[in-house]
């Protein structure tokens, strides 16, 4: 069976020393290249979604027709 011992947390000061050790462990990019790999995202995510929005226009209009007939 599972040993039911209790186990001794840590003191939330020393976690939070922990977590503010850790974020300087992080390296951030700088803004220049995350403005631009964020503008990217943007411009790919507006194509992506005009291209769906072309395609499920002409096949609509497609099925239509079709049923239409």
């Amino acid at each position: 069976m599972a040993d039911n011992a209790k186990v001794e947390k840590a003191p939330k000061t020393s976690w939070f020393e922990g977590l503010k050790a850790e974020f300087g462990k992080i390296a951030w990019p700088a803004k220049e290249p995350l403005a631009k790999q964020t503008a990217a995202v943007i411009a790919a995510s507006v194509v992506v979604g005009l291209i769906i929005t072309i395609l499920d226009t002409f096949i609509q209009y497609g099925i239509d027709f079709l049923v239409n007939l």
